[in-house]
């Protein structure tokens, strides 16, 4: 929260509903999609690094790929 706060984001946990039937919850898809991109990355499906900053890294390469790839396919 420090790094958001000095960036002047806000940050809104948005929590689910009851749990029968299906409604659309705010800005909470974006979250999940992203996870569901990075998850494509063998390395990132299960905690492997032993450091976190190894770890972190990993995301960033995935996050970079992803974005080179739409910004190619455009």
């Amino acid at each position: 929260m420090d790094k958001a706060a000095f960036l002047d984001f806000v940050v809104q946990i948005v929590r689910r509903s009851d749990p029968a039937g299906f409604t659309v919850l705010p800005r909470r898809w974006v979250v999940e999609r992203t996870f569901g991109w990075m998850i494509r990355w063998r390395r990132l499906v299960s905690d492997y690094e032993r450091r976190l900053d190894v770890s972190e890294a990993m995301i960033h390469v995935t996050i970079g790929a992803l974005l080179l790839r739409r910004v190619a396919h455009r």
